[in-house]
């Protein structure tokens, strides 16, 4: 398939830069087959049926926006420079990965001080990434980043506005647990406590997993034949207590719907024997139109940038027709596009 298959205009005027208040009280367009129905993210209680299981990904977004400084002695005297750096991933050698602007400004060895409590020395370069290890770990790690570190909204997001407070509770789910995360996963985002209850006392059961969303999830896809395209890796988890949740549901008949894209790919990666199995590793599985779904059933999930990987994921689970429809429904009905938009529920 082509990569202008996936293709659609979008006006600027639909990028959300904020979320609904509340969250719950987004818009939901629901694909029932080729049926479409506007309503709400509450509206979620009429849809899901007792025994149904929501897959929701508890990673959460680490603060991973820092800004600081490089000191250095020089002929003149003692110089400075401002140094930026945003958080990929961690290594397996304890350093993180990071995009650093500019890059060339920072030599190995150097130090790049961002916080009265939070430091970090550049140990090496690869792929145009720099390997920073901090000078702190774990629990002492998570408090200094918190102070010294922005969330990495997503560029067309940053584009428009600056991250602030707000952002620190409007991009992070009210579930997120795991930290480790640079972008959040965004259908998780419309839900409150209010509703996760009122779908519970309906009968709709509950289980986690954690996938680590990076920044490679905002990579443009550059080749125009999609299965010449190399998809990203990121670091997930899909516990016993999920998988066998996960089986038990399939076994009794009822649906497993993820929420969020990042679930899907999670246990489509845990299940592709068939059979859903405990999992851990980095996932780079692609999904595209023709794709064996052996796990979800549905999938509720924001609105998607053109070209995207995600375009073509919801292009399998739906149909490109199908897809097509919907969109342009949703741009008809200016529904809010992106991170912080709203969603959509898929039901094949």
């Amino acid at each position: 398939m082509k990569l202008s298959d996936f293709d659609f205009d979008l006006p600027e005027t639909l990028i959300a830069t904020r979320p609904a208040v509340p969250r719950s009280s987004a818009r939901l367009l629901v694909a029932e087959g080729e049926v479409l129905h506007d309503q709400h993210v509450t509206d979620l209680t009429q849809w899901l049926q007792a025994g149904d299981l929501l897959v929701l990904n508890d990673t959460r977004v680490i603060p991973a926006r820092l800004t600081g400084k490089r000191f250095r002695d020089s002929g003149q005297g003692p110089v400075q420079a401002k140094i930026e750096a945003t958080l990929l991933e961690p290594k397996g050698d304890g350093t993180w990965a990071a995009l650093i602007k500019p890059l060339r400004k920072l030599k190995i060895g150097e130090e790049v001080v961002f916080s009265e409590d939070l430091s970090a020395t550049l140990e090496a370069v690869q792929d145009g990434q720099g390997h920073l290890r901090f000078n702190c770990t774990g629990d002492d790690f998570d408090a200094a980043l918190n102070v010294a570190g922005a969330m990495p909204l997503p560029p067309y997001i940053a584009a428009k506005r600056p991250a602030d407070a707000q952002d620190l509770t409007d991009y992070q789910t009210v579930f997120a647990r795991n930290a480790g995360a640079v972008a959040a996963p965004t259908a998780s985002l419309h839900f409150d406590d209010e509703l996760l209850a009122a779908l519970a006392a309906k009968g709709v059961k509950f289980a986690h997993v954690t996938l680590h969303v990076g920044a490679g999830t905002f990579l443009p896809v550059k080749v125009d034949d999609i299965s010449q395209h190399k998809m990203h890796s990121e670091w997930g988890q899909v516990s016993a207590q999920a998988a066998a949740d996960i089986a038990a549901t399939k076994a009794a008949g009822a649906r497993v719907i993820p929420v969020g894209t990042t679930a899907l790919r999670l246990i489509e990666t845990a299940g592709r024997s068939g059979q859903i199995a405990p999992w851990q590793g980095d996932t780079d599985i692609f999904i595209t139109p023709g794709f064996n779904f052996q796990v979800a059933d549905a999938l509720m999930t924001n609105f998607h940038l053109p070209k995207s990987t995600l375009m073509m994921l919801v292009s399998a689970m739906m149909g490109t027709e199908m897809v097509k429809q919907i969109y342009a429904h949703a741009l008809a009905e200016e529904y809010r596009f992106f991170s912080y938009g709203d969603a959509s529920l898929l039901l094949p």
